[in-house]
C-alpha cells in the first residue's frame, strides 16, 4: 500500500522537481482542482488515524498542502524518518525543514541526557564501591551522604541491577562507617576512662596528703570520708571496665585506697570508742587503782583501732596509746620463753640473710619463698624481740617489689618479641609439622622467661599461638580422615535441611530466608568434598530429594510474585496517558514501592519484568519533563517581557517626577509575576519597593517643606485655619502644657540632632520623661513622623498670645530637615 501511494506521488511531481519544463497544453483547471481536493481529503483522513512513521514521512514531503506537511512532520518521532524528511525538505519547504530539524535536535538532546544519566549512574556506583574499599576514613560520613544525595537524583533512571549494585556498595559503606564510629566511640570511651583514673588517683593522693597534715585535735567527718570512698570506688570500677589498666596505675590505686580504708576504719572505731577512751584517760589521770587492767584495756583498744602510720593521731587516742605503752606490772617472762624467742630471732636473722643474698642475685622465685618464711618467723616474735627487725623487714619488702618490677621490665621486651614472632608465624604458609615444632619452641621460650604478670601480653601470645596452630590442627585432623569428616558434614546438612522442611510453616515463612537456605545448602554441600563415592551415594540421593521438596514451594512463590509484578507492569503501562499527570506520577511512585515489597522471583524473569516496568515509568516521567520544558519556555517569555520594564525602572530615582515613578510602578504591577523566574521575581519585588519608597520620600519632603513654611509663618502671627491641615487640631490636643522650647527640644530628639548647651539639662529631663512614658529612643520611622507632626501642629495652633522665638523656629525647621532622607 505504501509503495503504491509513493508511486502515485512520484507521478504527480511538479515541473520544478523533475527539472523538466512542460510546455504541453495544460489540462483543464477543473479536473486538476477536483483531483487535488480529493487527494487532500484522503491525506487528511490518513492523518486522523494512526499512520506509521514511513507514511508520515511521505506526507511531510509530498503532502498537498502546507498544513498537512507540517502536521505530518510534527508527528514524526523516528530519528531515521526525521533525517530523511529533513534531507528532502531542505530548499523545498522551510516550515517542514525547521520542524524536523527542531525535532531531531530534541532527540539528540534527549539521547545526550540519557547517556549523561547513564554515565553518572555508572560513576556513582564506582565511587560507592571505591568508598566501600577505601582506607581513608576522613570525612567518611560526609562523602557517603553526598553519594546518596547524588544517587537520589538519578535513581529513577537506574535499572534493577544498577540499583542493587549501588545499594550493596552503600550497605558495605554503612557497615564500614558503623565500624569506624564504633572504634572512635571506643577510643573516646577509653580516653575518658583514662582521665577518670588519673583524676581518681590525684583526688585520693590529695585527700591522703590533707589527712596527713590535719590537726590532731579534731577528727575528720566520717560521713564525708565514707562518701568519698564509695564514689571513688565506683568511679574506678567504671573507669577500668572493659579496658586495660597499667599495672603501676592499678597498684597506685590499690595502695591509696587501702590507706584510705584503713584510715576510715580507724576513725570509725575511734568515734565508736570515744567514751571509753575518755574514761581511760580520766581514770589514768586520777591515779585510781586498777592501772594494769586499764593498761590492758588500752592495749586492746589500740590494737582494735589500729591507727595507721604517717597520719596524725588524735589527742584522745594518743593519751591512751601512752597509757598502753607503760610497762605492765606482771611476772617476768620465763627463761624457757626467752630462749624460744631468741631461737626464733636467730632463725629470722639467718632467713633475712638468705633473702638478701637471693635479692642480690636477682632470684625472684626464691626471694618470694624466703620472704614468706621471714614473715612467718617475724609474726612469731613478741614486740620486744621483733622491734629490732621492723625496719629491716620493710626494707626487704621494698627490695622485693623493686626486683619484681625490674624483672618484669627486663623480660617484657623479650615477651613482646615472642608475641611478634608468633604472630608472624601465624601468617606464614609452612609445612604443618615444621610449623607445629616452631610453635612449641616459642612456647618453651615463653615459659623459660617465667611467664608474664601482664594479662594482656599473655592473652596476645595465647591468641597468636592458637591462630598459628589452627592450620596444623586442620592438617592433623585431615590426616586421620578428611573424607569421613566431609561425609559427616553432608549428613549433618541433610539433617538440618530435613528438620527445616519438617517444621516449616509455608503460610508464614520468610521466603527470602528460605531461598538463602536453599543456596547455602548447595554451597556447603559442594564445599564438603572429597568423600567416599560408595558411602556418599545414599546421602546424595537423600539430599537431592530434600532439595526438590524445598524447590517446589519456592518455585510456586516465585511464579506468584512474577504474576504480581506483571500486574504492576500493566498498571504502569495504563498510566502512560493518564491525566492528571501529577496523579499518574504519584501512582507510579506507589507502584515502585509495591515492586520493592514483592518477594522472591526468578532472576531472568525479574529482569524482563523490571525492564518493562522501567520503560513505562520513564515514559510517565518524560511527560513531566515535557511539562517542565513548557513551563520553562513560559518563564523565559515572561522574563524577556519583564527585562526591559525592570531596566527602565532601574533608571529612575526619587529625584524623578512623581507621575513618572507612578507610571513605572503601574507597569511593574502589570507584569505576570507568577510566570517569572525566581531571580526576576525578586528583582520586580525589589523595584516595586524601591519606587514606593521613592514616592514616599517625595511625599515626605513635600510635607516637611510645607511644615517648615508653616513654622516660619507662625512667627508673623496665628496660623491661618485654611492653610493648616484639618486633622492638626486633633493632633495638637493634649499638648497644651508644652511650651515652644520643649516642642523644639522634643523635635531635636526625634530628628537626632544636638540641642544647644543651655538646653542640655532640660533635654535630659525630657528624655527621662519620654522613657517613663514608654516612648523609648528607638521608635519606628512612622512614629517619629507622627510625633513630629504633632509637635508642628502644636507649634502652629498655639494661642495668639504665645509668640514663638525666631531662633526656636529655626531650630525646629532644622530638626524637621534632619528627618528627611538624604
Amino acid at each position: 500500500m505504501a509503495a503504491f501511494i509513493q508511486k502515485l506521488f512520484k507521478s504527480r511531481k511538479s515541473p520544478e522537481a523533475t527539472g523538466k519544463v512542460r510546455k504541453e497544453v495544460p489540462a483543464p483547471d477543473a479536473p486538476q482542482e477536483d483531483t487535488r481536493a480529493s487527494l487532500r481529503e484522503a491525506q487528511l483522513e490518513t492523518l486522523k488515524g494512526s499512520p506509521e512513521q514511513a507514511r508520515l514521512a511521505e506526507l511531510a514531503v509530498e503532502g498537498v498542502t502546507a498544513d498537512i506537511r507540517l502536521e505530518a512532520a510534527g508527528r514524526l518521532t523516528d530519528a531515521e524518518s526525521l533525517q530523511q524528511v529533513q534531507k528532502k525538505a531542505k530548499g523545498r519547504d522551510k516550515s517542514v525543514y525547521q520542524s524536523v530539524r527542531q525535532a531531531l535536535q530534541k532527540l539528540r538532546e534527549e539521547q545526550a541526557r540519557l547517556e549523561s544519566l547513564s554515565q553518572t549512574i555508572t560513576t556513582l556506583i564506582n565511587h560507592a564501591k571505591d568508598q566501600a574499599r577505601s582506607d581513608d576514613t576522613k570525612l567518611y560520613e560526609a562523602r557517603l551522604g553526598a553519594l546518596t544525595r547524588q544517587w537520589a537524583e538519578v535513581e529513577a533512571h537506574a535499572n534493577a541491577e544498577q540499583a542493587q549494585s549501588f545499594l550493596e556498595a552503600v550497605h558495605r559503606c554503612k557497615e564500614r562507617l558503623a565500624a569506624v564510629q564504633s572504634a572512635q566511640a571506643d577510643e573516646e570511651r577509653q580516653e575518658e576512662q583514662r582521665l577518670q583514673r588519673e583524676e581518681t588517683l590525684a583526688l585520693l593522693a590529695n585527700t591522703l596528703d590533707d589527712l596527713k597534715t590535719q590537726s590532731p585535735e579534731t577528727l575528720p567527718s566520717l560521713a564525708s570520708l565514707d562518701a568519698l570512698q564509695k564514689t571513688q570506688e565506683n568511679r574506678w570500677l567504671e573507669a577500668t571496665r572493659d579496658t586495660s589498666v597499667d599495672r603501676q596505675q592499678q597498684k597506685a590505686y590499690e595502695t591509696s585506697m587501702l590507706s584510705l580504708r584503713n584510715y576510715i576504719s580507724a576513725v570509725r572505731r575511734t568515734t565508736q570508742e570515744k567514751d571509753t577512751l575518755a574514761e581511760l584517760t580520766a581514770a589514768n589521770a586520777s591515779g585510781d587503782d586498777g592501772a594494769d587492767e586499764r593498761r590492758e584495756q588500752a592495749r586492746q583498744l589500740i590494737r582494735e583501732i589500729n591507727w595507721p602510720e604517717n597520719f596524725p593521731m588524735p589527742a584522745l587516742l594518743e593519751s591512751v596509746r601512752q597509757l598502753a605503752g607503760k610497762p605492765k606490772q606482771s611476772k617476768p617472762a620465763s627463761t624457757e620463753d626467752l630462749e624460744k624467742q631468741k631461737a626464733i630471732a636467730a632463725e629470722l636473722e639467718a632467713s633475712m640473710t638468705s633473702l638478701e643474698a637471693a635479692l642480690e642475685a636477682k632470684q625472684l622465685r626464691e626471694s618470694r619463698q624466703l620472704l614468706k618464711t621471714v614473715q612467718q618467723q617475724f609474726k612469731s616474735l613478741d614486740r620486744r624481740h621483733g622491734k629490732p627487725f621492723q625496719a629491716r623487714m620493710q626494707l626487704l619488702n621494698g627490695q622485693l617489689r623493686e626486683l619484681s618490677d625490674w624483672l618484669g621490665f627486663a623480660t617484657e621486651p623479650k615477651q613482646i618479641e615472642l608475641c611478634e614472632q608468633m604472630e608472624y608465624l601465624a601468617e606464614q604458609p609452612m609445612e604443618p609439622e615444621a610449623k607445629a615444632e616452631r610453635i612449641k619452641e616459642l612456647q618453651n621460650e615463653w615459659r623459660n622467661l617465667g611467664g608474664s604478670s601482664d594479662r594482656a601480653l599473655w592473652t596476645r601470645f595465647k591468641a597468636a599461638s592458637d591462630k598459628a596452630y589452627e592450620p596444623c590442627k586442620d592438617y592433623f585432623s585431615a590426616k586421620s580422615g578428611l573424607k569421613r569428616a566431609n561425609l559427616e558434614k553432608r549428613k549433618a546438612i541433610c539433617e538440618e535441611l530435613e528438620t527445616f522442611l519438617n517444621h516449616a510453616d509455608w503460610s508464614t515463612i520468610d521466603w527470602k530466608a528460605a531461598e538463602k537456605i536453599h543456596l547455602t545448602a548447595r554451597q556447603e554441600w559442594k564445599a564438603a568434598w572429597p568423600v567416599e563415592f560408595r558411602e556418599n551415594r545414599q546421602v546424595q540421593k537423600h539430599f537431592d530429594d530434600l532439595l526438590k521438596k524445598l524447590e517446589a514451594p519456592l518455585d510456586q512463590e516465585r511464579q506468584k510474585n512474577e504474576a504480581l509484578k506483571q500486574e504492576i507492569v500493566d498498571k504502569a503501562n495504563a498510566l502512560i496517558d493518564h491525566e492528571p499527570l501529577q496523579d499518574a506520577m504519584n501512582q507510579a511512585k506507589n507502584l515502585q514501592a509495591d515492586w520493592q515489597a514483592i518477594g522472591i522471583t526468578r532472576h531472568r524473569e525479574d529482569r524482563k519484568l523490571w525492564q518493562a516496568f522501567r520503560k513505562a515509568c520513564d515514559q510517565i516521567f518524560a511527560r513531566r519533563d515535557a511539562h517542565r520544558n513548557e513551563q520553562q519556555q513560559a518563564t523565559r517569555a515572561a522574563d524577556e517581557a519583564a527585562a526591559p520594564v525592570i531596566e527602565e525602572s532601574r533608571k529612575l530615582s526619587s529625584e524623578d517626577d512623581g507621575s513618572t515613578l507612578s507610571d513605572a510602578l503601574s507597569k511593574l504591577h502589570e507584569l505576570q509575576v507568577s510566570a517569572l523566574s525566581a531571580t526576576l521575581k525578586d528583582k520586580v519585588q525589589g523595584e516595586k519597593q524601591r519606587l514606593k519608597q521613592a514616592l514616599t520620600e517625595q511625599q515626605l519632603r513635600a510635607d516637611v517643606s510645607y511644615w517648615q513654611s508653616l513654622v516660619m509663618a507662625r512667627l508673623e502671627g496665628p496660623a491661618d485655619a485654611a492653610q493648616v491641615p484639618g486633622h492638626w487640631p486633633e493632633l495638637a490636643a493634649g499638648q497644651d502644657s508644652l511650651d515652644h522650647g520643649e516642642l523644639v527640644i522634643r523635635a531635636e530628639i526625634l530628628g537626632g540632632i544636638t540641642s544647644p548647651d543651655f538646653d542640655q539639662q532640660r533635654r535630659m529631663e525630657i528624655q527621662v520623661q519620654r522613657l517613663a512614658e514608654g516612648m523609648g529612643s528607638t521608635e519606628p520611622a512612622s512614629n517619629e513622623f507622627r510625633e513630629l507632626e504633632k509637635l508642628v501642629a502644636r507649634w502652629c495652633l498655639q494661642p495668639a498670645d504665645a509668640s514663638p522665638d525666631e531662633a526656636l523656629a529655626k531650630r525646629l525647621s532644622n530638626a524637621l530637615a534632619a528627618v528627611v532622607p538624604g
